[in-house]
């Protein structure tokens, strides 16, 4: 590789978790190599990483040093020809080429040493996924006067169509659709488009919030089920998340985006009797963003109170005034995508059609 195409791999040991998160949105690759100014490695640093690191602190200005590996795996540019098998018996997917004193010159990716062939993936084959598609999609008025939110096409395919093929890539068969806004114009999209799929629609008399229809479903779950809204996409391994609903003890687990905020104003810090103490340039702000898309307990079913309007909002409040646990599953910024608003809705179309589908 020439520099050029190294720097989107590589990261300074001061930077911090944000700035990683976006490098790592920008490669696509999910992994950097920490490196000093003269490009001698000294770490290794994966989306995995960062997310336990979130998970356990929650400190998004934490540095990559701190959470970096900082024993990677390397080969020598003399080993190049063993990398296949050196990534194969490590279970690594890239591996940085390096010269006597540690400075590296090339990065191979297991993909494109070998093309895999990929066994489809059933690991969440019996888990039940409910789509809540009841909205008006009054954010996106007048498009929704003509359609429900659910059928606006992303490039022309539905929004709610891209969230079911989505799960449906690990595996999922059991999906429930909350509707009610349109609901025969949604029934009767799905029955044509999708007739391998069996969804069970949970029909709403009223609208009952993000929480509240989900009472209305007869079937008894066995095991943690997944909620989405049905206006947003999340780029992330369901798997993964998955397993760490379970393997975490919640009994709601809610999975956040990273959200950059940046003031478009110099921000002024003052003290007592209006005195100054600094000034900061159209400082950024990042936090921690709902996006819709949860996995809950089978057992918090009955937490939901019958034909009342019932955010999954309140559900998260109840549970936490009852000191039970609830937790989050931080995922990047870029790898959340909302259709709420236009401005969005042109961000995931521009989104989608970078990624091959």
């Amino acid at each position: 590789m020439k520099t050029e195409q190294l720097i989107p791999f590589l990261i300074f040991p001061e930077s911090t978790v944000v700035e990683a998160m976006q490098k790592i949105d920008a490669n696509a690759k999910g992994i950097l190599f920490v490196a000093d100014k003269n490009r001698k490695l000294v770490g290794v640093i994966t989306d995995g990483d960062i997310r336990r690191w979130l998970i356990k602190t929650g400190e998004l200005q934490g540095t990559v040093e701190h959470i970096m590996n900082k024993n990677p795996k390397v080969i020598y540019r003399k080993e190049v020809a063993l990398a296949k098998e050196f990534m194969i018996k490590h279970a690594i997917t890239a591996l940085p080429v390096v010269n006597a004193k540690g400075i590296i010159s090339d990065i191979l990716f297991r993909g494109t040493i070998e093309e895999q062939e990929i066994e489809p993936n059933r690991s969440l084959a019996d888990v039940p996924v409910v789509v809540m598609a009841g909205g008006k999609g009054t954010r996106l008025y007048p498009y929704t006067k003509v359609l429900p939110k659910p059928l606006i096409p992303i490039g022309d395919i539905p929004i709610m169509e891209r969230i079911i093929d989505k799960f449906r890539d690990y595996g999922v068969e059991q999906f429930y659709a909350t509707v009610n806004y349109r609901k025969n114009m949604i029934k009767s999209y799905f029955s044509e488009a999708l007739m391998d799929c069996d969804i069970k629609y949970v029909e709403e008399d009223k609208p009952l919030g993000t929480a509240g229809s989900l009472s209305l479903i007869e079937e008894e779950f066995k095991q943690p089920f997944i909620v989405t809204n049905c206006d947003i996409l999340i780029h992330a391994n369901y798997e993964d998340i998955y397993n760490y609903h379970q393997e975490s003890g919640n009994e709601l687990t809610i999975v956040t985006a990273l959200k950059n905020i940046v003031v478009p104003y110099g921000v002024v810090h003052s003290s007592e009797n209006g005195a100054i103490n600094s000034m900061e340039e159209k400082p950024k702000l990042s936090y921690f963003v709902n996006t819709g898309m949860y996995i809950l307990n089978p057992e918090l079913l009955k937490k939901i109170p019958e034909d009342t309007f019932f955010h999954m909002t309140d559900l998260a409040n109840k549970l936490l005034a009852e000191g039970r646990k609830v937790g989050m599953y931080p995922i990047s910024e870029d790898s959340f995508l909302d259709m709420g608003e236009f401005e969005e809705m042109r961000r995931m179309e521009t989104k989608l059609n970078l990624k091959s589908e």
